[in-house]
């Protein structure tokens, strides 16, 4: 894979080879990040799980100390009150079956977060086809279906991120941007990584983090030490 010379400039400053500690690894991830605009920083870490089994999913949702640095643009499901308690927090949209069919018909996607109060959920079922694939299906889980609409819009807002397996085992997830700094950086993982130790299945056997990178959108990755976060 071609990669241009700001990467392998950066690339020569990480020792491929090493597992850094965490601080020295976000030093590193905001002195090699070199693109002209704000770049995020991502977590990648892979489990000694089997995600094919129902009792080895690991899923969940923290707010992270300092945010991601991105406004969240959240969609709420609710009717009457609950709908008035949503805008009131903050939501972007709201809305009941005019959205369902805004989302159908006009394959609509301006937002990046939906939630929804459970006796909607019948209604929210219709476009799982749609929201599924892009992980935008709320779920109880992620804390994105609930009655406290208002709680969760501004969690979301506040900057919570949903954690959760891919399909080879594998969590993505940003833990905020560049500008940040080392230090909020390092609390923002810390955050993360205590919640996915945390949400450890009983039914993992042996090594559960198996590996453990960062990396800013358009930088080289940088491996942390995994055994000292467990």
């Amino acid at each position: 894979m071609f990669r241009g010379k700001k990467y392998q400039n950066a690339a020569k400053q990480i020792d491929k080879s090493n597992l850094y500690d965490t601080g020295e690894a976000m030093d590193l991830v905001v002195k090699t990040a070199s693109a002209k605009f704000d770049e995020t920083v991502e977590l990648h870490v892979k489990l000694g799980v089997d995600s094919r089994h129902a009792d080895q999913q690991v899923r969940g949702a923290i707010v992270l100390p300092h945010g991601t640095g991105k406004t969240q643009r959240v969609l709420v499901f609710a009717k009457a009150d609950k709908a008035e308690e949503a805008k009131a927090a903050g939501a972007d949209f709201v809305g009941d079956m005019d959205l369902v069919e805004r989302i159908q018909k006009e394959n609509w996607f301006d937002f990046d977060v939906v939630v929804a109060t459970p006796d909607m959920m019948g209604t929210v079922g219709r476009l799982g086809k749609v929201l599924g694939p892009k992980g935008l299906m709320p779920s109880p889980k992620a804390g994105t279906v609930t009655p406290n609409v208002a709680q969760a819009v501004k969690e979301i807002k506040a900057g919570k991120v949903e954690y959760r397996l891919d399909k080879t085992n594998i969590i993505h997830c940003p833990i905020g941007k560049v500008s940040f700094g080392p230090e909020k950086l390092t609390e923002n993982f810390n955050a993360l990584m205590g919640a996915i130790v945390k949400a450890k299945p009983a039914a993992a056997k042996g090594q559960y983090i198996r590996s453990c990178t960062v990396a800013s959108t358009m930088g080289p990755g940088v491996k942390i030490n995994g055994a000292k976060l467990v």
